[in-house]
């Protein structure tokens, strides 16, 4: 009877000394509409996809869906704290593109922006900031100030920067639901997989911060 007991007690000894698993990272994807998948099955949103495809590149991470339909930049400002929770490690902000189609000044986009930013900043939170561009019917000087927020305020506060989350997306019938704003799932697809690169070097970022 010793022996089974013996070999059961080294057994756990090894189970003791071996390295705990890592804990996911945790990746607060924070918007619009765009985030949160309108139109969309469960499983084809942004964040579902990108936590699908991180996975399958080897990186341990969970992606929470913090998109709210049709936010501004101010709504998104207002909701920011009770979303962004202790145990978040990193943050994508995709906001601006209701900003935008509603015509609101870009002065208070950035206002609400900078805002957004700076308090993440000062939470030590890693952050990545998708850019947006303005409808270009909206006339040349409305389209500078609006474009021109996005890389300026990624530069200010530090932030990894993809310049358009609808980068080869936009305008193309096929990777778009009916009302031609809102990507489709295959549409999705294509985001996850251009934007990939710059969500590692936020992932890596986070990792430094948190020591892991």
């Amino acid at each position: 009877m010793r022996r089974p007991l013996a070999v059961l007690a080294a057994a756990l000894a090894l189970l003791a000394a071996a390295p705990a698993a890592a804990e996911p990272l945790r990746l607060l994807a924070f918007g619009d509409s765009l985030v949160h998948g309108y139109g969309l099955a469960e499983g084809k949103t942004f964040p579902d996809q990108l936590e699908a495809a991180l996975r399958e590149a080897g990186h341990a991470v969970r992606v929470t869906n913090a998109g709210s339909s049709g936010d501004t930049t101010e709504a998104g400002r207002s909701r920011l704290d009770w979303v962004v929770r202790p145990r978040t490690d990193a943050v994508i902000v995709v906001l601006g593109a209701n900003d935008a189609l509603r015509g609101i000044d870009p002065a208070v986009t950035r206002r609400n922006l900078d805002a957004i930013l700076g308090r993440l900043t000062e939470q030590d939170l890693p952050t990545l900031l998708a850019g947006m561009k303005a409808p270009r019917n909206l006339g040349e000087n409305y389209v500078a100030r609006f474009d021109a927020i996005y890389p300026e305020l990624a530069e200010k506060h530090g932030a990894v920067f993809y310049p358009f989350f609808l980068k080869g997306v936009a305008q193309k019938p096929a990777l778009n639901q009916d009302d031609g704003i809102h990507p489709n799932a295959e549409g999705v697809r294509v985001i996850v997989e251009n934007m990939l690169p710059k969500v590692k070097k936020l992932l890596a970022r986070a990792r430094d911060a948190s020591g892991s």
